[in-house]
């Protein structure tokens, strides 16, 4: 005979009306004493998602996005829960973690029946998450090894380009991001050349960064650039809200690192110049953003490529007089250009373009090309690597 959980789950999970979901929550109001499986449903869903490739901040971005607040907060508990039970956790998950935030009951002030929708709303959704393409392994698969701390480089690119978001000063931020280019490229070409005079079995991986709305369409053009210019590829998800970004582990924190910060900047320039706007008497908001972080993203994109193949230039024209070390630079970043086609291609055989829409705004069109112009993007450090703006 069915449990009260089997039939409520087989009226509310498998419609698309309220009505199956009000006879679920009406069934599980009514009773109490299905708390602790209808819980342990969820982390079983959740389980499954992991295990179809989802990872907490994916599947948080997708609720956060199609649902409420509620849903939010009663599927970060969830998260909680579920992934307490692993001995470790893949390298990027307690990062992901962590930005769940505090601990909070979720929606315990609610009478039960509303408690229960949320719950099966929630579920619902999980049920139906596809299987996609691992960004890496599943909690419980693989035996981490020694854990160490952040590079030194990485925590201090990482305090620079913090300085340079918080700054009102343009020109300290050009000093500030510069610097922590000249860092990013040194750290990035140093693990490369450490890893083929050790024979490392340095292969690329993955990571996934969210492309929220609105504008989304631009955000993955930027993010794309950023990716490019870092010897990384990315594969937009729009469906899913996000982007894969394969590269090797080095590269793929310097690409988190600069679009974090390249959109910050760019978000910046894009609110003061709006206000400019408006004092002179505009209304279009959303057309002039939405030029504006086109023509932003567009040149941007521009000027990393030309960056990064003059930074390379130039460390091939020392390399000719320098070390045996420094000679082997440039087949070791082609080998490494090769290793991430391949392993792209092998995640996603099947990829297609994305048309961009027209854009219409004229005054955001320039804008956005003006502040990305404004940025730093000539290469500081001879060694090779983009540039920061």
């Amino acid at each position: 005979m069915d449990s009260v959980i089997d039939r409520a789950f087989a009226a509310a999970l498998y419609g698309d009306g309220d009505d199956g979901l009000d006879t679920g929550a009406s069934l599980l109001a009514a009773a109490p004493d299905t708390d602790v499986d209808l819980r342990r449903r969820g982390e079983e869903y959740l389980h499954r998602a992991w295990r179809h490739g989802w990872q907490p901040a994916d599947v948080i971005r997708l609720v956060r996005r199609d649902l409420d607040d509620p849903h939010v907060r009663l599927v970060a508990d969830l998260i909680r829960g579920e992934t307490a039970r692993y001995a470790h956790l893949p390298p990027r998950w307690p990062a992901q973690l962590a930005d769940l935030g505090p601990h909070g009951e979720a929606a315990r002030d609610r009478d039960r029946f509303t408690r229960a929708t949320v719950h099966l709303q929630l579920y619902r959704l999980l049920l139906r998450l596809p299987p996609i393409e691992p960004a890496g392994p599943p909690p419980g698969d693989t035996v981490p090894g020694p854990v160490q701390g952040e590079p030194r480089a990485l925590t201090r690119i990482r305090a620079l380009l913090a300085k340079a978001e918080a700054t009102g000063y343009p020109e300290e931020a050009e000093a500030l991001t510069a610097k922590a280019q000249e860092l990013m490229a040194r750290h990035s070409l140093d693990e490369a050349l450490l890893a083929a005079r050790t024979h490392a079995k340095d292969v690329p991986t993955a990571c996934r960064i969210g492309v929220d709305a609105p504008y989304e369409t631009a955000k993955a053009i930027l993010l794309d650039a950023v990716a490019a210019a870092n010897h990384c590829r990315a594969v937009w998800s729009e469906a899913y809200g996000f982007s894969t970004v394969v590269g090797f582990d080095s590269d793929l924190e310097s690409v988190e690192l600069l679009h974090t910060s390249l959109l910050v900047q760019g978000t910046a320039a894009m609110t003061g110049a709006e206000a400019g706007q408006r004092a002179a008497g505009r209304k279009r908001t959303k057309t002039f953003r939405q030029a504006f972080l086109m023509a932003y993203a567009h040149r941007i994109g521009g000027r990393l490529a030309e960056a990064g193949e003059h930074a390379v230039r130039e460390a091939a024209a020392e390399a000719g007089g320098e070390s045996r070390e420094a000679a082997s630079l440039l087949p070791v970043l082609a080998a490494r250009d090769v290793a991430v086609t391949d392993h792209t291609e092998r995640m996603f055989p099947e990829t297609t373009t994305t048309r961009v829409r027209g854009v219409t705004d004229a005054e955001g069109w320039h804008h956005g090309t003006a502040a990305a112009d404004r940025a730093h993007v000539t290469p500081r450090d001879r060694r090779g690597g983009p540039a920061l703006p």
